[in-house]
């Protein structure tokens, strides 16, 4: 069902700041349709798999790991990490690139990242491609990492909860702040094992193995949990509700949303919020999956509209 492993044809690291340096690659076809996939977390770095849901013949696919993670560096750092820095790197890889405008693709908090992004350089964008929609509203995060989850997921919440004690499980984004900026490195990996695993024992409607084992990896889990805490305690540095108190500013844009009817970590509401205030926005739901955009369901509706979008712009 997906497009075929490519490997990239041009990467490099970008000097973004004195402190940080990003990486990028591009893939597919260099004089294609331009299009800027943004992945999850924060934290979460990009990947291989995710170019292969464009067709590499008619696409020019830019992929970036964020501040801290993935391949950029330094590893896990949280100083001139913010929302804002997020924008302005993407930008930065814009103009590196020579690119006038592009589409852009993303989920989860790569959902969030392309709207904040097309609000602010909407000009820059030709479409949104959505998945699994995170507003980054505070009951968002509470539902996830406080309260709501952990009902369907109980046996999970409580490994997650585990490494916390009793006295500091009112406030768990604050507790898991505290032990991921600690000096003491083997309380920091054990509070980044627990909040990753979390995430990855509720991404799928059958949670799946391979995903969970993620967790386990040292490297991996410390700048999830790190820079998703960091900015999560910081409301992800915006006001309250930025997305939907800007919408107006999309209404020029196509904007296309999947979501899985089941997704525990970004549940429906937030998906239905944004169509509802985004009328010209098309919604997918997708009845029998979860989260993950490798649920069957979510991939098939992704690459189809990846193959409308080639049809649609080739044709203009």
């Amino acid at each position: 069902m997906l497009f075929p492993e490519i490997e990239p044809n041009e990467k490099g690291m970008l000097n973004v700041s004195p402190l940080h340096s990003i990486y990028w690659e591009r893939s597919g076809n260099p004089y294609g349709l331009s299009v800027l996939i943004i992945h999850g977390g924060p934290g979460g770095g990009s990947s291989p798999s995710y170019r292969r849901y464009f067709d590499p013949k008619k696409f020019n696919i830019v992929q970036f790991d964020q501040r801290g993670c993935g391949r950029s560096t330094p590893h896990s750092e949280l100083e001139e990490n913010t929302t804002h820095h997020l924008i302005e790197d993407i930008e930065k890889i814009r103009q590196l690139l020579k690119i006038e405008s592009w589409h852009v693709f993303g989920g989860s908090w790569g959902s969030t990242l392309s709207l904040i992004y097309a609000i602010q350089h909407t000009e820059k964008v030709l479409s949104l491609t959505l998945r699994g929609i995170f507003l980054c509203r505070q009951h968002e995060l509470t539902w996830f990492y406080q309260k709501g989850a952990s009902e369907i997921f109980p046996e999970e919440f409580d490994l997650y909860q585990s490494v916390i004690p009793l006295n500091e499980r009112g406030n768990l984004i604050n507790a898991f702040h505290k032990r991921l900026t600690s000096q003491d490195r083997s309380e920091r990996t054990q509070a980044a094992h627990a909040w990753t695993r979390w995430e990855m024992s509720t991404s799928y409607l059958k949670p799946k193995e391979l995903s969970i084992n993620k967790a386990t990896n040292d490297n991996f889990s410390d700048s999830f949990a790190r820079i998703e805490c960091h900015y999560f305690i910081n409301n992800i540095f915006l006001e309250e509700n930025y997305i939907l108190k800007n919408i107006n500013k999309l209404k020029g844009i196509p904007v296309s949303i999947v979501q899985g009817r089941y997704d525990v970590v970004c549940p429906m509401r937030s998906a239905w919020d944004l169509n509802k205030a985004l009328p010209t926005s098309k919604l997918y739901v997708i009845d029998n999956a979860g989260h993950s955009m490798k649920e069957i369901g979510i991939s098939k509706r992704l690459i189809e509209l990846t193959n409308e979008l080639a049809n649609s712009f080739s044709n203009l």
